[in-house]
């Protein structure tokens, strides 16, 4: 099994859907109880023993750099210049000369415990995705981000993941949701890696052309090149967690995200 110490951050985005929380900080810095997203990420990252984060920024790229080396010695920074026209996936082929050795990559508006943060590290994965068996219960009420935004997956006879993403399968038929982190060892980090170098040639100069279930290449999300790689035979394994994270989407999501590190303080200290 493979020692992994590195992290890759997707954290370009604004989340225009929290309203006012996001006006002068990126998503990610949006505070949850005692600490910002990124600080219950760090938190967990530094746990499972982490100990450099590589952080793809954009909106308010500024005061993000001057909070995160406040927190991590070890950062590296990557300008995602286009991040008000694109997605996730081409968010994450920026830091793709990071994708160099085994590494964990996760979104920024998730939070989980340290807990779920070992399981990945210690998952014997090649390409392993954090899925939360228990999703159904943390949309009970979440009006304001229904089930159907979920990225739901489920499982090949064999236990592989089968399909993933949003919109991948109903939700009544999912076997659990993909959190937004991901395991890579050293051949599952490679796969990644040499994908991404072969869409960018593949799509070069036309990034309006549709791409697995986005309606444009340019609008793709991580779990797009994932169904790439698994309908060309690639197999990905699941993570499988019950509860111990959140995501931060809405206004409403904050309070649940507060109840969640509120009720085990420990798990962070």
């Amino acid at each position: 099994m493979s020692q992994i110490k590195r992290a890759i951050l997707i954290a370009a985005g604004r989340g225009k859907r929290l309203g006012s929380h996001t006006d002068e900080v990126p998503k990610s810095m949006v505070d949850v109880g005692a600490r910002p997203i990124l600080g219950w990420v760090w938190k967990a990252f530094e746990q499972a023993g982490i100990e450099e984060l590589v952080v793809i920024r954009g909106y308010r790229g500024d005061v993000l750099e001057s909070f995160v080396r406040s927190l991590v010695p070890r950062a590296i920074f990557v300008d995602n210049t286009e991040w008000q026209t694109n997605n996730v996936l081409l968010s994450l082929a920026y830091a793709r000369p990071f994708l160099d050795q085994p590494c964990l990559v996760s979104y920024s508006d998730i939070i989980f415990t340290p807990a779920v943060a070992r399981a990945a590290v210690e998952s014997p994965s090649e390409i392993g995705l954090v899925i939360d068996r228990e999703f159904r219960s943390i949309y009970t009420g979440r009006t304001e981000h229904p089930l159907e935004e979920g990225e739901v997956s489920d499982l090949m006879p064999d236990g592989t993941v089968a399909r993933v993403g949003k919109r991948a399968l109903p939700p009544a038929d999912a076997i659990g949701e993909f959190i937004g982190l991901m395991r890579l060892g050293p051949r599952g980090v490679a796969i990644i890696a040499n994908t991404l170098d072969r869409l960018a040639k593949d799509h070069a100069g036309r990034d309006d052309q549709p791409f697995q279930r986005a309606a444009s290449y340019r609008n793709a999300y991580l779990t797009d090149l994932l169904q790439l790689l698994i309908d060309s035979g690639i197999k990905i394994d699941p993570i499988l967690i019950e509860g111990q994270w959140r995501e931060i989407d809405t206004g409403q999501d904050l309070d649940r995200a507060r109840e969640l590190v509120e009720s085990s303080p420990k798990e962070w200290s």
